[in-house]
């Protein structure tokens, strides 16, 4: 029997039942993809793909300690089941006792649609975009430009079955569309990026004709040196920038005070006004749109993620509260050392509280000169202390004066703190659904607005498009 016609909650259970440890936890995910794939106005590539991951982690009660361990394989077959099963167990019994080390979650009903089929995505989440995308083509090519891109949609389906009775499942659609267009002669270049859940609310001609516009304002170019700006942050930038800020808010390296969320003197910055704008940052697995996993699925320990609280509920969390910074993330274990309360971190990202304006209203009501960003690139760490940030803009920094874009400007590199942002910005926008440019590859649900900071510091000049 193959593992495609195994269902996933039986091999779930069949997991379960060979196991001989103290405890166990099973989580089965069934992938599925589609994606469309573009080059000077023309579709290159298409494709589907299936497949299953089976993670097994085993935990092994002893004198000193509970241990754990994990083992991941994809594509297991019932004959490969008991073996995987086994170098868990081994795995657990080999490891010293897990610091993070919690009684296994338990006590939630079972998920109704447990022993349902996996969804799965195919070619026909497509069937009303793509026809949408001949004809941005067609647009593109009378209007003397040429777009690239992508168009990705995944679904996965995780079940996820522990010893102690848990048997939970969700199904996750993720879809991200990125377009570029270029001039002829390839020295101006446009982003723009969407996300989705089921390619119904993405547009490619809105897109086109956005980048069209961008793709004019390059036309007359302005060289400017490193400094301060004033700038414009588009919500796609300050989604890359504060998904970073999420990361970095664990309570326990804050607790042991080696982050910028740290107190000198001890203890963290839970309380502390971190922006003078009322700007409510959270994550909520109900948003609608934004829907993620309702409870934590985790297949490793490290950070504030830790396998023993596979199961545990994920609800709706304000990081910060009209300005003040309310919550770092947390495991059980990591709550207990530090005295903060248990904070999963869900698997999207919101910002609230701007004024219900546009970017485009903000262009106009600028003065300038001011920068007016598209987006961010290879963000890199640079001091934890105080999440000192540097990486480059990219497809365009355009100028703006007197309410207007009057042209592009070179590339930079900067450095800032996106903590130290949420304090100077002086304005912020509409909420607005976006895509994160950098870390598409690992999260795409967010909600932000553009922001305007004063003093934007760019640090270098950057030669790249």
């Amino acid at each position: 029997m193959s593992a495609r016609t195994t269902k996933p909650h039986e091999i779930v259970e069949q997991a379960l039942a060979l196991s001989r440890a103290d405890g166990c936890v099973v989580i089965a995910d069934e992938h599925s993809t589609a994606n469309l794939r573009w080059a000077g106005n023309a579709l290159t590539t298409n494709g589907v793909t299936r497949g299953r991951t089976l993670t097994v982690i085993a935990t092994v009660n002893g004198r000193e300690g509970t241990a754990s361990g994990v083992v991941s394989r994809s594509a297991v077959t019932p004959e490969e089941l008991e073996p995987l099963v086994r170098a868990a167990e081994t795995a657990a019994r080999g490891a010293g006792p897990a610091e993070d080390a919690q009684p296994l979650v338990g006590g939630a009903p079972q998920s109704p649609d447990f022993t349902d089929a996996p969804a799965e995505t195919s070619s026909a989440v497509f069937a009303g975009f793509a026809p949408s995308l001949g004809e941005a083509f067609a647009r593109a090519r009378a209007g003397g430009r040429e777009l690239y891109g992508f168009a990705s949609h995944e679904l996965v389906s995780t079940y996820l079955g522990t010893s102690t009775g848990l048997r939970l499942r969700h199904d996750q659609p993720s879809g991200t569309l990125e377009m570029n267009a270029k001039s002829p002669d390839r020295t101006r270049s446009a982003w723009a990026g969407r996300s989705t859940r089921d390619f119904e609310d993405v547009d490619p001609g809105a897109l086109d004709a956005e980048l069209a516009v961008r793709l004019g304002w390059a036309e007359r170019r302005v060289e400017l040196p490193a400094g301060r700006y004033e700038t414009l942050l588009p919500p796609t930038a300050v989604a890359d920038l504060l998904i970073y800020q999420l990361w970095s808010a664990s309570g326990r390296d804050a607790a042991e005070g080696r982050t910028v969320f740290s107190r000198p003197g001890g203890g963290t910055r839970v309380g502390e006004k971190l922006s003078t704008l009322p700007l409510t940052l959270r994550s909520d697995p109900d948003e609608p749109g934004l829907e993620c996993s309702p409870f934590v699925v985790t297949h490793s320990s490290g950070g504030d993620r830790s396998v023993f609280d596979n199961g545990l509920p994920a609800g709706a969390t304000e990081w910060i509260s009209e300005g003040v910074l309310t919550r770092l993330t947390t495991t059980r274990h990591s709550a207990g050392l530090t005295g903060l309360p248990v904070a999963p971190a869900p698997g999207n990202l919101i910002l609230d509280g701007g004024r219900e304006r546009s970017l485009e209203e903000m262009v106009a009501d600028t003065r300038g000169p001011c920068l007016l960003l598209t987006c961010l690139w290879y963000i890199r760490e640079v001091d934890p202390a105080t999440l000192l940030l540097t990486g480059l803009t990219r497809d365009g920094v355009y100028l703006v004066e007197n309410g207007e874009v009057t042209g592009q400007v070179n590339n930079f590199r900067f450095n800032e703190s996106p903590v130290d942002l949420l304090g100077r910005a002086t304005e912020a926008g509409r909420t607005e659904k976006t895509l994160p440019r950098e870390w598409s590859d690992w999260f795409t649900r967010t909600a932000m607005p553009a922001l305007r900071v004063p003093d934007f510091n760019m640090s270098s000049v950057s030669q790249g498009v």
